[in-house]
């Protein structure tokens, strides 16, 4: 690099298939927001499924790394070593002077200095809840070597500062807490309107620490005069909530949609009485985030990390209590007053988080990452 030449930063998007939610709406919108810096310039080293989605959002050149994102099968262990080994490489022979790894994994050995964002801990905190019990341990083994190499780290929350502290035993002061934001759907809000449905929306995939379980069985306690339908998107194939459907009876109140169109979505969310998210323990919350920004309450488990997002503005629920998620259905379906004030609050309390911000303390990172002493 020479004096007056800007550093330039290898993006790892080897995670990419179009199907991660929040980690791919963070590097979305995260390098969307860095598109006008004049401190750095970018290069994403892509998944052959990135390349293919043509993100015209990235502000820098694309390189095809030939690997896909998908972890099934085989594919999971060439993914794993691309990971490990591979970005490192791709940085020297293209001359990268800093990596940027926006989804947890990352090279465990790197000639220059490598900047991981690490969202949270699920391996460590909710090993039980992951989808193989198989990968558990490489993934926790991944998640000790990448730390180990980092020069610096990026989490967005001080609950998962708290469980990288206790977990990975990473130093804090090389440790960067910078929150996510919210985005406005604009579709949603322009149809909006002040009388929602006694519908509850909750949308997510069918991962066991989501606790889509609880809500579901939760839902009998609502007396029946006053009780919400619950519509439960994101699940592909064969959902694994039915079973519990079925099992309380709730098949007149539930409505499991799978995977819907953005058109869709719009309509649930501008229709919807709150938005519910019953999780036993997460990262952050963008979606709490975004229906705030357009006004839709949000009924939240009362765990650290929705109290950093949600502020005052949300409903809180005891994720481990029937009783504690009926009632906070129950203040939904019958309370319009305290949802107006959610609706309000929740506005205020959205507002605070930008993405201008997160991309700016970004760079600040990466200027720590650069610096002799970092």
């Amino acid at each position: 690099m020479t004096a007056t030449a800007r550093p330039n930063v290898l993006v790892d998007m080897l995670f990419w298939t179009g199907t991660k939610g929040g980690i791919e709406t963070y590097a979305r919108e995260l390098y969307s927001a860095l598109r006008d810096t004049d401190r750095y310039t970018f290069t994403a080293l892509g998944s052959t499924e990135f390349v293919a989605s043509d993100p015209d959002w990235f502000p820098g050149r694309v390189v095809d790394s030939g690997i896909s994102g998908n972890i099934l099968g085989l594919n999971r262990f060439r993914w794993s070593w691309a990971e490990l080994q591979g970005v490192s490489r791709w940085a020297d022979r293209l001359g990268a002077d800093l990596i940027h790894c926006p989804s947890l994994l990352g090279p465990r050995r790197s000639s220059v200095p490598t900047v991981v964002s690490m969202h949270d801990l699920l391996y460590w905190t909710n090993p039980e809840h992951m989808p193989s019990q198989l990968f558990v341990k490489p993934a926790q083994w991944m998640e000790s070597m990448v730390a180990k190499n980092a020069t610096r780290m990026i989490t967005i929350s001080e609950s998962s500062a708290r469980d990288i502290d206790k977990h990975l035993h990473y130093p804090r002061e090389r440790l960067d807490v910078i929150p996510l934001a919210g985005s406005v759907r604009e579709a949603a809000a322009r149809l909006r309107t002040s009388t929602p449905e006694n519908v509850i929306l909750a949308t997510g995939n069918r991962l066991g620490h989501k606790n889509w379980g609880s809500l579901i069985r939760a839902l009998p306690l609502v007396p029946e005069d006053v009780r919400p339908r619950l519509v439960i998107t994101g699940s592909k194939g064969d959902d694994p909530l039915i079973p519990i459907v079925d099992e309380v009876g709730m098949q007149d109140w539930v409505d499991l949609r799978g995977w819907v169109t953005t058109e869709e979505m719009d309509h649930l969310l501008a229709s919807a009485a709150a938005l519910a998210i019953p999780s036993f323990h997460d990262g952050f919350c963008l979606p709490a985030l975004d229906a705030m920004l357009i006004g839709l309450p949000v009924l939240l488990s009362d765990i650290p990390v929705y109290r950093e997002v949600g502020g005052d503005a949300a409903i809180y629920v005891d994720p481990h209590s029937l009783q504690s998620i009926a009632d906070g259905m129950t203040i939904v379906a019958t309370d319009p007053d305290r949802m107006r004030r959610a609706a309000e609050l929740g506005r205020d309390q959205a507002a605070r988080f930008s993405w201008e911000s997160t991309a700016a303390r970004t760079l600040d990172v990466f200027d720590k990452a650069l610096a002799p002493t970092a």
